[in-house]
């Protein structure tokens, strides 16, 4: 019996541990900031259980950056727009101020590419997304976004959907944080939750 009982031990150990890697960790905690950076005078905070970013008096470009340092990885996160949406979610990028160097996920009001991928202060947008696929994010609703960067590939999916691939050698050598951004303008507000990370 007593053998019985720690194979059994062990096989619910190893499935947990199993599904922990194929699922991801959790970045975010649900209670406050720990664990993150932030760049700017915008608005970032926890209310009931959500990260929410929201425009200050500034009007400026914000970001939150995570303390850790991600190379090749699987990042899924949903959100919810409020107001005009302007955000995105940064990977391998490092920060001057409000200054980013690295690449972004577009995260964008309807007919503005989310999920498509842009360099800031650099080459500008790499790839947007097909026009057919603008009716894949649900403005106003919650929606998840799948990001998978290995070596010099990186590729999105949108509620499921294949979004974009790309491969390029300027973002093979990148390191850097994943982030989320406050885009300049004002009247920005996104709400966030069930942020993963699993490094590969």
């Amino acid at each position: 019996m007593k053998i019985i009982s720690a194979l059994t031990l062990l096989l619910v150990f190893s499935a947990t541990c199993f599904a922990g890697k194929k699922d991801g960790k959790s970045i975010f905690n649900g209670k406050n900031l720990d664990g993150w950076v932030i760049h700017g005078t915008e608005k970032w905070y926890v209310e009931e259980g959500l990260l929410i970013c929201e425009s200050g008096p500034d009007k400026g470009y914000g970001y939150l950056s995570t303390e850790k340092f991600y190379d090749n990885f699987e990042v899924e996160v949903e959100f919810l727009q409020e107001a005009n949406g302007n955000s995105g979610v940064f990977f391998r990028s490092t920060f001057e101020g409000t200054k980013v160097s690295g690449w972004q996920v577009e995260v964008a009001p309807p007919n503005h590419d989310t999920g498509g991928i842009y360099e800031s202060y650099g080459r500008g947008w790499l790839v947007q997304i097909p026009d057919e696929k603008e009716n894949i994010l649900k403005m106003g609703e919650w929606n998840k976004m799948k990001i998978r960067a290995e070596g010099g590939r990186v590729t999105t999916w949108l509620n499921g959907q294949l979004m974009v691939e790309i491969t390029d050698d300027k973002i093979a050598d990148g390191k850097g944080a994943i982030a989320l951004q406050i885009h300049d303008g004002g009247g920005i507000k996104v709400k966030w939750r069930n942020l993963k990370v699993r490094e590969l």
